[in-house]
């Protein structure tokens, strides 16, 4: 583990990844539920959204961990 970071801070942005990961969950699902066109690329862009925010998350605990 990386001494520069206390395990909070990692514990933080872990709790942040996984509600960013239940963000996705949700709009996928609600995105068969949809019928409005424009809802559904509101949904469309906030699932594109979360999953490059994980993805950048990720490489920071990753980081973290090294």
């Amino acid at each position: 583990m990386n001494s520069n970071y206390a395990l909070h801070e990692m514990l933080e942005v872990h709790e942040i990844a996984a509600f960013k990961t239940v963000c996705v969950t949700k709009s996928k699902t609600m995105q068969t539920l949809v019928t409005d066109a424009e809802l559904m690329l509101i949904l469309q862009q906030d699932v594109q959204l979360s999953q490059q925010q994980l993805h950048e998350l990720g490489g920071v605990l990753s980081k973290m961990t090294q």
